[in-house]
């Protein structure tokens, strides 16, 4: 078993209500094809849109995913797997909001991502500097924009990575 079916294993996803209506237990083996995606196999729907997240928000799934793709971040994947959990992670730590129409509207489903976010930080930081490509290590670097409290020490990471950080990210223009 490794870290993705590990985590997966922890959620209760028949009980966590989907942004489609149904309820989430789709969702595992969408998260499965994520992490284990690799450039040869072309681009990838992620199958999460409308189910974890929209436009308007963040559906409940959305802490149960945030967990999955850091055990992702945390397990050996492939760079172009690496950058779509990545993706995945920048939305659920960037939403806007919880969508008006989730179970529980009244909770802070973004605060509660960036929550979890905060746990794997380190991982986040060993995508800038160990990775040093300029997809890779800006994503990672624009969630650390979000979730990072010490700024100083985002600060020193902008300046050991500028070598490879994408222009948004060496300027500040990504910073939250």
């Amino acid at each position: 078993m490794n870290l993705v079916d590990l985590e997966i294993a922890r959620h209760d996803w028949r009980n966590i209500p989907c942004g489609c209506g149904e309820s989430a237990e789709h969702l595992p083996a969408d998260l499965r094809r994520l992490a284990e995606h690799g450039p040869a196999q072309g681009p990838i729907e992620t199958g999460l849109d409308d189910h974890a997240w929209s436009v308007r928000g963040l559906w409940d799934p959305a802490p149960a995913v945030t967990s999955v793709v850091l055990a992702a971040l945390a397990d050996e994947r492939t760079p172009y797997a690496r950058l779509l959990c990545l993706d995945v992670l920048h939305r659920m730590v960037a939403g806007d909001g919880t969508h008006p129409q989730a179970a529980r509207p009244d909770l802070d489903l973004p605060a509660l991502c960036r929550d979890l976010a905060v746990g794997g930080t380190w991982l986040l930081y060993r995508e800038v500097m160990t990775f040093q490509d300029p997809g890779q290590a800006g994503a990672a670097f624009e969630i650390l924009t979000v979730i990072e409290t010490d700024r100083d020490r985002l600060e020193r990471l902008r300046e050991a990575a500028a070598g490879w950080l994408p222009v948004c990210c060496r300027t500040g223009l990504c910073d939250d």
